[in-house]
């Protein structure tokens, strides 16, 4: 079990936005903050790059939901939200993510998120004219 970056006696509930170290209250935010321990995360030269967090590549895949109701409707799903954050906390985000591969729900999420990356030379076609 992960302990909160700050004060290391509870379960961290929350990530800092800025150097994504896990802590479990304002309180320890607060204290992280105050203590200039907080140096943010560079963000990879690529996208797509396999070490971005799997909170970054989700942030990424947000930006462009207005172009798939598909999407938006999946993650309107609380169940597809609870293993999202399930796979965000994990320790073991490899294992979580397959894990998560077993749900019908999770791999249409995947299909969709793989279709606004990368979408198929048909779908490359009907935008050329």
């Amino acid at each position: 079990m992960q302990l909160c970056g700050v004060c290391s006696e509870h379960v961290p509930k929350y990530r800092c936005p800025a150097c994504r170290i896990r802590y479990c209250s304002v309180s320890c935010f607060k204290r992280h903050k105050d203590d200039d321990s907080c140096h943010p995360v560079k963000e990879s030269d690529s996208a797509s790059s396999s070490s971005t967090p799997v909170s970054n590549q989700l942030q990424m895949v947000f930006i462009h939901t207005a172009d798939s109701e598909a999407l938006k409707g999946l993650l309107r799903n609380p169940h597809l939200r609870r293993l999202m954050m399930s796979v965000d906390s994990a320790e073991d985000k490899a294992k979580a993510t397959k894990d998560a591969m077993q749900e019908p729900l999770f791999v249409e999420f995947a299909d969709q998120c793989l279709k606004m990356i990368e979408p198929t030379e048909a779908e490359n076609d009907d935008d050329e004219f």
